[in-house]
């Protein structure tokens, strides 16, 4: 089984709230189960998306720093779209 690419989002120069918002609005398009790759230059990035996935049913598959970009990947929760 192939391994599909994930949807990436740049935040890159956005400061907070800005990036959780668009995290909210990219992921208000795609279908649970897909994976979303977010990059970000705010550090607080790496605490607001996962708090905002827990609050709204998403898994955060990975947080991490990759120097002055801060990286989180999460995977779409299968009740988001019956929630909006």
């Amino acid at each position: 089984m192939d391994a599909v690419a994930p949807v990436r989002l740049d935040c890159l120069g956005l400061l907070c709230p800005l990036p959780v918002i668009r995290v909210q609005e990219r992921v208000a398009s795609l279908s649970p189960g897909t994976v979303l790759e977010v990059q970000c230059s705010d550090p607080g990035a790496l605490a607001d998306i996962p708090a905002w996935c827990r609050l709204n049913g998403h898994s955060v598959l990975q947080a991490r720093a990759e120097g002055a970009v801060y990286v989180v990947r999460l995977q779409v929760g299968g009740a988001w779209n019956q929630l909006r």
